[in-house]
């Protein structure tokens, strides 16, 4: 595989042949401005309203990825319902007011990986134990990294016969619930893949299994008309483009990015550095939306790259750049602390997301 950023960097010299006659882009017309948040607990459900309202609105916000994991009242399988979760009521009242300014709303659950943080397993594991890909990993009261175990979060088997069943009713009780015509299904980070281990797993292709898991997940929703988001650091190669092991891959999952189906948006996030990936997923003939976080300098260096990718573009290569989707990675209340804050001059998920998508 050729070296990703050299890549990048030749296409968009070799895309320039068609400055002439491309149309010039700015941040207003980007078919894609959103914002990935965690859905709000209960008690903050009229604020984050009251947010959608006055600040989503008129910043021209278009999409809205809500993390909502197990904070819901799942009727399909209660058990996994997390205490004090969303109400179908509570979750009426934010689409009402998303739909009131076209904003289109994509539920996430975490899928694959990202079943446990730090020391707390996550509901699905939980409960369901035997769906773990590592059962003889256990959480350390005093989490740290890196560890002994390799362990960052853990996943779910893909091989389990019984893991689909439950996810795939959750996913399709989730998008009804908030009238989604995509869902979000995360896949970033997945450490544990294809290991040694697990009786299903062992001696597979990682890369294989990766892409076989978002087939499975993409057909389910594709029979209800649904699309299928992931994030694509899974999809990228982290050892030959010096990318590392977060928002790359070191476990040869980044093979699956030929095997995935074309229809998958991806969420291309880089928080550090504005890396040029997005036309690597473009080239692959994939959608793909550039992801911010908490810099602004790095925010407003990715949305110029992504405007000169748009502009310089080939007309079968500009349709991909859908456009620019800030991250928050902290609560909704947390975030909306922040965003209210006066005269904060701290660089954050607030801030940053104020300097990308100006009023």
């Amino acid at each position: 595989m050729k070296n990703l950023i050299i890549s990048c960097a030749f296409l968009l010299t070799f895309l320039g042949i068609q400055a002439q006659t491309a149309t010039v882009t700015d941040s207003l017309t980007l078919p894609l401005r959103g914002l990935a948040i965690a859905a709000p607990q209960k008690s903050e459900v009229n604020r984050f309203i009251k947010f959608i309202n006055e600040e989503l609105a008129p910043r021209n916000i278009n999409t809205l990825v809500l993390r909502v994991d197990y904070n819901y009242q799942y009727k399909s399988h209660p058990e996994l319902a997390e205490e004090n979760a969303l109400s179908q009521n509570d979750v009426d009242a934010i689409v009402t007011a998303c739909k009131e300014h076209h904003i289109q709303i994509i539920p996430q659950i975490n899928l694959l990986g990202h079943q446990s943080w730090a020391g707390k397993i996550g509901k699905l594991l939980e409960v369901y134990p035997q769906f773990d890909e590592t059962p003889d990993v256990k959480l350390p009261t005093d989490y740290k990294w890196p560890n002994k175990d390799g362990l960052y979060c853990k996943s779910y088997c893909p091989l389990h016969p019984e893991v689909h069943k439950i996810v795939f009713d959750l996913i399709d009780e989730i998008t009804k619930a908030f009238h989604a015509t995509a869902f979000h299904a995360g896949m970033d980070e997945v450490f544990y893949i294809g290991m040694p281990q697990c009786p299903r797993c062992a001696g597979r292709d990682k890369a294989t299994l990766f892409a076989e898991e978002v087939w499975r997940i993409r057909n389910h929703l594709a029979q209800n008309g649904k699309r299928l988001w992931i994030w694509g650091d899974r999809l990228i190669d982290g050892k030959t483009t010096g990318i590392g092991m977060w928002e790359g891959s070191m476990n040869n999952t980044y093979r699956a990015i030929d095997m995935i189906p074309k229809d998958v948006m991806i969420c291309d996030w880089h928080y550090d550095r504005p890396d040029p990936t997005a036309a690597y997923f473009a080239m692959h003939g994939l959608d793909v939306a550039t992801c911010s976080w908490r810099k602004p300098i790095v925010a407003e260096k990715q949305l110029h790259m992504l405007e000169d990718y748009r502009k310089y573009a080939t007309k079968e290569m500009r349709p991909h750049y859908k456009g620019m989707l800030h991250t928050s990675w902290t609560s909704a209340k947390n975030f909306l602390d922040m965003f209210y804050a006066k005269n904060s001059k701290e660089d954050n998920d607030a801030t940053t997301f104020k300097a990308l998508f100006k009023i």
